[in-house]
Order: structure tokens, then sequence, then C-alpha cells
């Protein structure tokens, strides 16, 4: 058996097909355990630590950091078995006799030496940063020299003669400019050509320091902070002349991959196949935010975070057991009632928009949601939440009130039958026992899937949201 075993990309779970690699947590040549976290990788959900599938050396990384990888190829390899010594042939320690096959995938990072005298990294034809060939995915490097095709009307290419041919001229001596580079293509890398342009630098007019005379950001640097020799002219811009560009330098393609991409495929779908109905609320929540203070003030409740989204969070778990079909999800020729409730959290993140979920919410006590709710957030904070947390919601809250924002119309996250937008806690002037005071108010949206709830039961539901909020105690006193 080899003793060099390649750990492919698994299936992180809900069917992910690629993930980015974010990091390496190991390198070539150390020694790892079972189960330690070698990569971290960011799925279209969460950014999750992969653990090592067996203990050893790491022989090999195929993908470097910034890569996109589909699931089942291979990321790394590992020598089980690194105690028993070299093997003749492998010059890491390993023999290639004992290596796996190469996949296509793995074949576009193959490593290779540097030879002397090669052209720069990242340059055209030249090796890539880590010493790979600069060469297209699941293509290895050609060596052959690149053949033209002819163009329409260029002539045929004759026959090979029986007569010798007549040797060609010398070509002529490379001409040579006033900066003492040969004239020709100028060698520079992307990065130092975008540096050139904006600095206003000519590339021809420079003479490169780098290999084969390439021209480094130094060159460039170094040319934009000389003294010029003489004086130019004073050119006069006229407004036509600087006058506004609006073309692709102006502009930035941001690829769209990730959690961005996972949420713009959920929200197209949902936006198009469940019909949207959206009701609105607004609610004297003045009791509940004194409640709130209260429930702060008690010695058990001093080191727990208490929000008005914790309030509610318990409005909509209490709503749902007054009406369970909005807990449902529409399957084709029936709907599926759920008698759990697991409660999304929308998080905005550095990554983009997410949703973990509570599992099981409504068997929870008030203190165990709060500790459940902070959790949540701190874990989508840190951007570790796992794909399980993300998975399986049946109802959904998205807190936009913390930006400001009174209320918003939210689309459905697939599978489930409603939402709720809660808008900012705002003070206001409101008619309380019949005068105008100045209250703490809230908007509230719902959006629901108008093909299993229908007018009555969403407004019922909100209304019931609404009354718990206006007076919390009350409330409970009458629901449990």
């Amino acid at each position: 058996m080899s003793r060099i075993k390649e750990f492919n990309l698994p299936d992180l779970g809900e069917g992910l097909t690629e993930g980015e690699i974010l990091a390496w947590l190991v390198k070539v040549g150390d020694d790892i355990e079972l189960n330690q976290p070698i990569v971290e990788v960011e799925t279209a959900k969460a950014a999750v630590e992969i653990p090592a599938k067996w203990a050893g050396r790491v022989q090999a990384i195929f993908h470097p950091e910034g890569s996109t990888v589909e699931v089942g190829v291979p990321i790394i390899a590992i020598d089980t078995d690194p105690g028993a010594g070299p093997i003749e042939g492998s010059t890491t320690g390993t023999p290639a006799s004992d290596l796996p096959a190469p996949s296509a995938a793995s074949l576009a990072a193959v490593q290779v030496a540097p030879a002397e005298g090669m052209v720069e990294p990242g340059l055209i034809g030249g090796v890539a940063p880590g010493g790979r060939t600069a060469v297209l995915v699941g293509y290895g490097p050609r060596n052959a020299p690149a053949k033209r095709r002819p163009r329409k009307g260029d002539a045929p290419a004759p026959a090979q003669a029986a007569a010798p041919v007549a040797p060609a001229p010398p070509a002529p001596a490379p001409a040579v400019n006033g900066n003492g580079r040969v004239s020709g293509p100028v060698l520079a890398k992307p990065p130092v050509r975008k540096l050139a342009k904006d600095l206003g630098i000519d590339l021809a007019t420079l003479t490169g320091s780098g290999p084969l005379g390439s021209i480094t950001r130094e060159d460039v640097q170094r040319a934009a902070t000389a003294t010029p020799a003489a004086a130019e002219p004073l050119t006069v811009t006229t407004p036509a002349a600087s006058a506004a560009s609006f073309g692709a330098d102006r502009e930035q393609r941001i690829p769209v991959k990730g959690v961005r991409k996972l949420t713009a495929e959920n929200m197209a779908r949902s936006a198009f196949t469940a019909p949207h109905v959206t009701e609105f609320l607004t609610v004297d929540v003045t009791r509940a935010m004194k409640a709130l203070d209260r429930l702060r003030d008690r010695r058990e409740w001093r080191d727990v975070r208490v929000s008005p989204l914790l309030l509610v969070a318990k409005a909509v778990l209490l709503a749902v057991k007054r009406h369970p079909m909005v807990n449902s999800t529409w399957a084709g020729d029936e709907i599926v009632v759920k008698e759990y409730v697991n409660l999304g959290i929308a998080a905005a993140t550095e990554r983009g928009l997410i949703v973990p979920n509570i599992k099981d919410a409504g068997r929870l006590s008030l203190r165990e949601l709060a500790d459940a709710m902070t959790d949540l957030v701190q874990t989508a904070k840190s951007g570790r939440t796992s794909p399980a947390d993300m998975s399986g919601g049946t109802f959904t809250i998205t807190n936009v009130g913390v930006f400001g924002v009174d209320t918003g119309t939210p689309i459905l996250p697939p599978g489930e039958s409603a939402i709720l937008a809660f808008g900012a806690v705002r003070e206001q002037p409101w008619v309380h026992k019949g005068k105008v005071k100045p209250r703490l108010v809230t908007t509230l949206g719902l959006s629901f899937d108008h093909r299993i709830i229908d007018g009555e039961l969403g407004s019922k539901f909100l209304r019931d949201i609404g009354d718990f909020l206006a007076d919390p105690e009350a409330a409970l006193l009458a629901w449990t």
C-alpha cells in the first residue's frame, strides 16, 4: 500500500460543489496529527477549518491560497509513514514510484525548480509564484515552439525542396534606444504596468533591473521620484481635456463567489418561486423596553446580553405555537407543517449575509434563548459558522433596525414560508390614553408565502407578535 495519500476536498454539507482556499495552516515538510486542522476553506456558506484524515508529513500542496477548488479534487499529499525513511528517487524523502498518479486538476500545480535565467515569476512564459509553471489549469507546460494558424490570403507553405536551401542572412543587431535598453516589447508584470500608468510613467523609457531586463516596481517608483533633467513645458489643461472618464479604468469588478453567490441564487429562486405578500404593523413598544430594563437589573441576568431582538424572537416563538401553519414548507403536492422551530437570525458579515439558525428554539427558556442568540451572532461575526448551523431553518428574523432602518420587505429564505423584519425603535409622538405623548415605537414587516399563508392567517400572526411587544407581561399571562 502506498504511503503517500492524497486528501481530496470533501463535501462540507448541503451538496456544496466547490470551495476557496483561504489559508493553509501547514506547509510542506510539517509533521501533522490525525484530525489536526490543515486548511481553512470558504464554501458558499461559511469559512471552515478542515482536519487531516491521516497523521504523517506533508508531502505536497496542490493548490495555493486564493484558488477555488472543486469538491473531490486533491488538495494535499501526506506521507503516512515518514519514519520509514527517504526512498530513492524522491527529493522530499518519498519515492516517485510511491506517489499516486497525478490527477488532471493537480497537473496545473506541478512543482518545478526554477532554472537559472528563467523569466521572472508572473511574466508570460515564466514561473508562477511558488515555483509552478504558468500554464492554463488542466494543461501541463508546453516546450514545443508555438504554431500560428495561417491567415486568410497567406501563401501556402512550400513543399519541402530536395535542393539545399541557401543559409539565411544574419539577423540585424537589435536596435537600442536612448536609454540603453533593447527596443521591442516591454517586459513587465500587469501590476507594474498599472502602477506606471497611474504615475504617468512610459515604460518604454525605462531600463529594467529585473531578469531579462524586465521592469520592476522599484524601477517605476525610482523614475517617478527622480528629478527631471530638463523642465518640461507647462501644459494648460482645458475643460474638454479634463472631462471625466466613464470607462473600465473607473470601474471595479468583484467576482461573485462564496456566500454572495449562494445568497444571490437563493434570493432569485425564492423571489420568482414563492408568491410574496408583505404586511406592516407599527407598534408602541415602550412597555417592552421597560421590561427589558427590569430584566437587566435582575442579578441572574446581569451577565446576559439582553436586546430588543430577544423579545422579538420570543414573540415569534409564541405566535408560531398559536398559528402552526406559519412554520411550514411548500412541497409541491403537500404542505409540511413542522412541530419544531429552527429560528434563523440574519447576520451581516464581512463575507456577506448569512442566516444561521437556533435549532428547536421553541423548547428553550428565555435565558437559554438569550445565550443561544449571543453565541450565534458572535460565531457569525468571526466567520466560524458551520454549514450545519445554516441549514434546516424554518422561520427567520432580520433585524434591519440595527442599521437605522424603519422596516423592509424581506425575501423568504428557500424552504420557509415567512420572514419578519424588525425595524428601528424610535421615540415618536403617539396617542397614549387619549393624549399625544413621546413613546418608543417600531415597525414590523412580515413577508409570507401566499400559497400557504392567506391574508387572514398572516394578519393574525403579525398582530400577535405586535400584542406581545406592546405588553409582554400581559401576553405571557394570557397565552401560557
